[in-house]
């Protein structure tokens, strides 16, 4: 569990230390999510810690004109977010930064095997846990870095298990999401600091499976990473990022306009 500890604590530890010299407006900065600042997605990654933490959850009444909370798992998440949003940046940094020393604390202690339901509601070993809190943490770094206009990081550790972690939904993007028809198959080609590539196809039971690249997919989608991770995190829509469609443009607009496979 060493491994993927550490890729956690990197990108926490890269998401402080671009904080520390952040002014008021940067903390006031919209982001990618709908309703959160910067300092929200700082007392969005607080609240999930503190939980897992075991600390008690804030009691506070949440206002009724929240127009980007869409359901009840929007409701309990910001919650966390809401109570910290009178509270100055530099306090909710220093909480943050509490609040991950303890976790960084008690982790070591906690048995890799010992299981923990994940963010889809499985129960799965505390290893494989904090595949998604690298990922989680790495996406909203990258969210961070966005709105204040400084990028980088890209390359982290974390990053592969943000890859790991988004590439369980392409089959479901294809086959479920799209319905794309028996036969057809779609290759993704990412380059930059986390290049790969990946070809789904379709077979007769209308399910969507890994294949072995084939020489004429009915559709190549080439993007760079960052690309990628702006499409499968929902971040951005398709008529905003540079992709290359090659093939069946149709069916390659379908499956960028469903290749969000977060809640």
């Amino acid at each position: 569990m060493a491994r993927v500890v550490a890729a956690y604590e990197q990108t926490m530890r890269s998401t402080i230390a671009l904080a520390q010299d952040f002014t008021d407006a940067d903390y006031g900065l919209p982001t990618d999510l709908p309703g959160w600042t910067v300092k929200d997605v700082l007392s969005h990654l607080i609240g999930i810690e503190r939980a897992l933490l075991g600390d008690p959850a804030p009691q506070h009444t949440l206002p009724d004109d929240l127009p980007h909370i869409r359901n009840d798992f929007g409701r309990m998440l910001e919650v966390d977010v809401d109570v910290r949003r009178p509270v100055p940046g530099p306090k909710v940094l220093a909480e943050l930064v509490e609040t991950l020393d303890r976790r960084l604390a008690r982790l070591p202690g906690i048995d890799p095997d010992q299981e923990i339901t994940a963010p889809t509601g499985k129960k799965v070993p505390y290893v494989e846990f904090m595949t998604f809190r690298a990922f989680d943490c790495y996406v909203h770094e990258q969210d961070i870095r966005r709105a204040v206009g400084r990028p980088g990081n890209l390359d982290a550790p974390a990053a592969e298990y943000t890859r790991y972690r988004l590439g369980f939904g392409l089959p479901y993007v294809v086959g479920k999401k799209v319905a794309a028809e028996p036969g057809q198959t779609v290759r993704f080609e990412v380059t930059g600091p986390v290049a790969f590539t990946r070809c789904i196809a379709v077979g007769d039971d209308r399910r969507a499976r890994d294949t072995e690249p084939v020489e004429t997919p009915t559709v190549t989608l080439t993007m760079e990473w960052e690309t990628y991770l702006l499409l499968a995190t929902g971040r951005r829509t398709p008529d905003t990022v540079p992709v290359a469609v090659a093939g069946d443009r149709e069916l390659g607009a379908k499956v960028l306009a469903n290749l969000n496979t977060t809640p």
